[in-house]
């Protein structure tokens, strides 16, 4: 089960609370694979067992930890393990409410970033989108060729509060 993410990440991401990593990024940060094919290693390292293996180009997941030229990640569900840097990209993208995947939710995406903006369109809770711009409210972001805005709150891939410039 997929739980929201705590309020508590806001902190990670004020201008007076950011911890950096070795690379001088902050951590923790949003990030998404930049292959079809990525490993997630139970070490960082080609030596340590593969305890995961993405299939999916542009999976957001969190970066946690960094260790040489290997990052420490988190996904959507969970799941932690570490992935080498070549296989992360900085592109930011983000899960429309994973908590809700299988249950009857309806995640509308807005012509403006306000709840009495137009809908254009409703997505399945679990759609991967591309996150073009976040106010610390609300989330511009494309799911399969549709724009619009998405309430932040309902972003696995954006911390609370956060701001997001392309």
């Amino acid at each position: 089960m997929i739980a929201a993410p705590a309020t508590t990440k806001a902190q990670a991401n004020t201008e007076s609370n950011v911890k950096t990593g070795p690379s001088g990024l902050p951590l923790p940060r949003f990030v998404s694979l930049k292959s079809g094919r990525v490993n997630m290693r139970v070490g960082p390292g080609i030596s340590y067992a593969v305890n995961w293996m993405y299939l999916k180009s542009g999976l957001p997941v969190e970066i946690i930890q960094e260790y040489d030229n290997w990052r420490r990640v988190r996904d959507a569900e969970g799941a932690e393990g570490w992935i080498n840097q070549a296989l992360l990209s900085g592109r930011r993208t983000g899960i429309a409410a994973p908590w809700f995947k299988g249950k009857q939710a309806a995640i509308e995406l807005f012509a403006t970033p306000q709840k009495e903006a137009r809908p254009v369109v409703q997505v399945e809770p679990g759609a991967i989108g591309s996150i073009k711009a976040c106010n610390g409210d609300w989330c511009e972001m494309e799911f399969a060729g549709y724009s619009g805005w998405i309430n932040q709150s309902l972003v696995w891939g954006a911390y609370p509060g956060e701001t997001v410039k392309e």
